[in-house]
């Protein structure tokens, strides 16, 4: 059975860098088309049923604003 996950990401901390979206092997996250209060464009999810909660956007995340779960079958 496919592992299936959950993306939350802290628009407010983002500074746009963009690399999970680079970094996401499902293509799961692109960027928003809304700024957040610092004018940087973070990155949206807009597959997420496609998230195999592989940490990748986590793990090249250098501010911490991007937190991965394992959800339950």
């Amino acid at each position: 059975m496919a592992r299936k996950g959950k993306i939350e990401i802290n628009r407010e901390m983002c500074k746009g860098c963009l690399l999970c979206i680079r970094a996401c092997p499902l293509k799961v996250l692109e960027v928003d088309t809304e700024h957040n209060s610092s004018g940087s464009y973070p990155p949206k999810v807009v597959l997420e049923e496609k998230c195999i909660a592989c940490g990748n956007c986590y793990e090249v995340c250098p501010d911490i604003c991007i937190e991965v779960y394992e959800l339950s079958a």
